[in-house]
């Protein structure tokens, strides 16, 4: 099983980014086996194609309007993720959605795809996240770790000795 989770937000945007800082915890605090690639999606859409190409599980971490009180997280899977990438508050969450299209088009959608998305409390300029998206964004850590353990991809807890997570950026070629 080969898996990728994907953490996507904008950081400039208080808790519009907590995928991006969910990916991040998730890097400095486990060890994943190699069929586990942890990335920061940031704002990116349909360059991150070849990324979910052929992956068996997509777990995407992303911020998510629901109306719940802010903090809160909402677990999707299966045909609820596209749907639910339609209703977006933020301009890369239309580019989630083309790009789901689009894998799904060339064939390349990943055999499960399950969304986290944590509820925002504050999408005005800033860096830091407010403190109820924070504690979500610690319980989605663990839960994701305990989704990726649940399917034989047990992560190892590194403490905090772990670094950023890699940027989709970054890769000068794909593999």
């Amino acid at each position: 099983m080969r898996a990728l989770v994907l953490g996507v937000g904008n950081v400039l945007l208080s808790d519009e980014g907590v995928g991006v800082h969910a990916a991040a915890m998730l890097e400095r605090s486990f060890r994943f086996p190699d069929a586990v690639e942890i990335l920061d999606g940031g704002t990116a859409g349909i360059e991150l194609l070849r990324h979910i190409a052929g992956r068996d599980l997509l777990v995407i971490i992303d911020a998510m309007s629901s109306g719940a009180e802010p903090g809160s997280v909402l677990r999707l899977s299966g045909g609820e993720v596209p749907a639910r990438m339609r209703s977006r508050i933020s301009p890369h969450q239309l580019g989630l959605s083309d790009l789901l299209a689009a894998a799904a088009l060339t064939g390349e959608m990943p055999g499960e795809t399950v969304l986290y998305g944590i509820e925002p409390e504050n999408l005005e300029p800033g860096l830091e996240l407010s403190p109820a998206v924070a504690r979500a964004c610690g319980e989605v850590v663990e839960a994701v770790a305990a989704e990726l353990a649940a399917r034989g991809l047990a992560p190892v807890v590194a403490g905090d000795a772990g670094t950023a997570g890699k940027r989709f950026w970054e890769e000068v070629a794909p593999q």
